[in-house]
């Protein structure tokens, strides 16, 4: 088991993809998709598992797919529509990230459906116990190494660059559910792991303390995004990551989680919130 660092953009520490037992756990972007090859040398993939669709952890795939038309891809049945049919996918992307779309995720090839098994949460494949664990995305699955008891959190355990212990969650639109979110960490813990592999970045040797910490500033980031506008929360954020960490990884941990798009995932979730309490 090992983290591939993929380089993303040249800069480490910013996205992982995880290898264990010949399979690939998010294989990141296509274009870093050159970086990934080159680390797996000879080694053919036996499978990809994706914990979600996000294109900083998917976009690979179709190309992948394409590389070796036999790969398998283990994906939750709310995102495998998107992946053999990207169209909706990269309708959303483009509002996001506009004409940097190519630049940052190369570009997304569909995933033909018959390497497509779906995923609902509760099944074992591969050695691998997979959960359903919504919040950050309406798709996100988590899986467990039955083996090592090690679990791959895609998004949901947060982001943590080494060598800092502070702890970013990812939160852009449009899925964002602090509440959904909470409870799937809550399903990590019960898992009891004895690490956690996180794509932003590498493992995590204390689990519990970790987990706790990622529910506590969930819960913390989603207040002051609520009490503050969208200018004045981007500022306060970057200015606290930059307070706590060393210029380097600071522009790892900018790159990981832009903090362009932190604010209007919380601003949805409170208006969605609003809404639901009103009706």
């Amino acid at each position: 088991m090992r983290v591939i660092d993929v380089e993303h953009l040249g800069r480490p520490h910013v996205i992982g993809c995880w290898e264990v037992d010949g399979m690939l756990v998010d294989p990141g972007p296509e274009s870093s998709l050159h970086t990934l090859l080159e680390k797996l040398g000879d080694r053919r993939p036996e499978a990809i598992l994706l914990t979600h669709i996000h294109l900083d952890h998917a976009a690979a795939t179709g190309a992948l797919v394409a590389r070796w038309p036999d790969l398998p891809v283990y994906v939750h049945e709310r995102g495998a529509p998107h992946i053999v049919d990207p169209t909706r996918l990269l309708a959303s992307a483009v509002r996001l990230y506009g004409d940097k779309l190519e630049y940052l995720w190369g570009k997304i090839r569909p995933v033909p459906e018959a390497n497509v098994t779906t995923l609902a949460g509760g099944e074992t494949v591969r050695g691998m116990r997979v959960a359903y664990t919504p919040g950050h995305a309406s798709h996100h699955v988590c899986y467990l190494h039955e083996d090592t008891g090690t679990a791959f959190c895609g998004d949901v355990a947060a982001c943590r660059i080494p060598p800092t212990d502070l702890v970013i969650p990812p939160t852009p639109p449009p899925d964002i559910d602090v509440e959904l979110w909470e409870e799937s960490i809550g399903v990590v813990e019960s898992w009891s792991p004895t690490s956690l592999a996180l794509t932003h970045f590498g493992p995590v040797d204390d689990p519990a303390a970790h987990l706790a910490t990622a529910r506590a500033r969930l819960r913390e980031e989603a207040e002051l995004a609520r009490g503050m506008d969208e200018e004045t929360y981007e500022a306060d954020l970057q200015r606290r990551i930059a307070a706590r960490l060393d210029p380097e990884t600071a522009a790892e941990m900018f790159q990981a989680v832009p903090t362009a798009y932190q604010w209007s995932g919380l601003d949805r979730y409170w208006r969605k919130k609003a809404e639901r309490e009103a009706s």
